[in-house]
């Protein structure tokens, strides 16, 4: 990890424009086709870097499904890359204990980035079988930003949304995540320590809406209020 990465000048949680920008990305998203299952790729940067935090964002990205889960209308596949050009995929998943078993049994390894494996799976993915959204979480970038952005495009064009979860706020990963977020037709938002309610609050925001549409995160913004009740009055209007 390098020295500019460690700043101690980075933000150390997410903005409130970044909030509302998040929700309103969410929020004009179309509404879910009736009666289709939900299918939502769940995308991880498994690399050293990330590995103080891993075991605390296994139980925030386990604990976020739970809420979509009891829907009972969403199928996760989980990626993740570390190591030696290591880039792996876990069968499509139809419940949170699953997932969180498969999660726990991931170890971080050092080595590159390699974003643009995932990105080129999720279009392929679901140019065989319709996925509803992409989440990604990563805290840095090591490859070709015109590849990134290009990739985003494609996905953007077979209708995968792309909600990019920044950890740590590295200035110029932030700007590319923005830029892959915004050519996919999803959002970007920062996150760190200080937000990881917020961030728990918005994935699980995101999982509920591929899972059962707009009215179904209607009452979870309902039940939980805060950010997601942001949302919720958005999808009204």
């Amino acid at each position: 990890m390098s020295d500019d990465k460690k700043s101690a000048n980075l933000p150390t949680r997410s903005t409130g424009k970044d909030v509302d920008d998040f929700l309103a990305k969410v929020a004009a998203l179309p509404a879910r086709r009736a009666g289709v299952r939900g299918r939502l790729m769940f995308a991880l940067d498994a690399t050293a870097s990330r590995e103080p935090t891993w075991d605390r964002a296994c139980q925030i990205q386990g604990e976020m499904f739970v809420q979509a889960d009891a829907l009972g209308g969403l199928d996760v596949q989980l990626a993740y890359y570390r190591g030696f050009g290591e880039f792996r995929v876990t069968k499509w998943i139809g419940n949170a204990s699953d997932l969180v078993r498969h999660m726990t049994g991931v170890r971080c390894l050092g080595g590159h980035t390699q974003i643009r494996k995932i990105l080129k799976y999720a279009a392929k993915e679901s140019r065989k079988r319709k996925v509803d959204a992409l989440v990604f979480i990563g805290d840095c970038i090591e490859e070709d930003a015109d590849e990134l952005c290009h990739l985003a495009g494609e996905l953007g064009l077979v209708g995968v949304p792309a909600f990019v979860f920044h950890e740590g706020g590295e200035p110029i990963a932030a700007r590319i995540f923005q830029q892959i977020a915004k050519l996919s037709g999803g959002a970007y938002c920062p996150f760190n320590a200080a937000s990881a309610q917020q961030l728990k609050e918005l994935l699980s925001a995101v999982a509920v809406y591929a899972a059962g549409g707009r009215r179904a995160l209607e009452d979870f913004g309902k039940k939980h209020g805060g950010a997601v009740l942001q949302l919720t009055h958005q999808v009204k209007a």
